[in-house]
């Protein structure tokens, strides 16, 4: 057996999945609520953590090049990690992760108003290039696992992320409307949209039953 077809094995014995093109998307991404809640959090999941926020290998190249005109926004700390490390590192895991700070946040966290946030987006904010943040960390709370012939889209579950559990719930907005920008610029106008029919389609099944 594959190291694709065991996956594929678990992950139909373990939860309700869809196929929307060439992914395998949880049932989670669907019924889970979700809105950040950073006033709340303070950006608790850049700091958090006993590794990098994962990074493409075509983003490799892009960190590399973006990287003097996110510089001025950053830390010393963080300007040190990244001239020692490399704006992108391998991690134990065998695939690309943001460097850390002695270990412990990630290099690219600056902080305004106590609130932890990411250089990189802030120098995309300022127009001063056009690559918002790695598509790991624009996805969160999704998670994407790549394998041969399908990739694996699962909500992740963080107890730091309780506040904007709460939040999403309030406001009834389910993880995969949250993160719509971010999963059309990882797969594009029309995976998004066959998710959404695809998203209809269950909770009218679901609520016939």
């Amino acid at each position: 057996m594959t190291k694709d077809s065991y996956f594929c094995k678990h992950f139909l014995t373990n939860s309700i999945m869809f196929q929307v093109g060439k992914t395998i998307v949880s049932a989670e991404v669907l019924e889970r609520e979700f809105v950040c809640n950073l006033s709340a959090c303070k950006g608790q999941c850049c700091i958090d953590g006993d590794a990098g926020a994962p990074v493409e290998p075509n983003e490799v190249d892009i960190m590399n090049q973006v990287y003097d005109k996110v510089k001025p926004f950053l830390r010393p700390e963080g300007q040190q990690a990244i001239e020692t490390q490399g704006t992108s590192i391998i991690g134990e895991d065998g695939e690309f992760e943001t460097p850390l700070i002695h270990g412990g946040e990630c290099a690219y966290v600056i902080y305004e108003d106590k609130m932890a946030l990411c250089g990189i987006e802030k120098a995309y904010n300022e127009g001063l290039i056009d690559w918002k943040k790695p598509i790991s960390c624009h996805l969160y709370p999704i998670r994407i696992k790549e394998f041969t012939s399908f990739a694996a889209v699962n909500y992740d579950k963080w107890d730091i992320c309780s506040d904007a559990c709460t939040l999403g719930k309030e406001l009834q907005v389910p993880v995969y409307k949250f993160l719509k920008d971010p999963l059309i610029r990882k797969y594009g106008q029309d995976w998004y949209q066959e998710l959404e029919l695809v998203a209809k389609e269950y909770f009218e099944q679901k609520n016939t039953n």
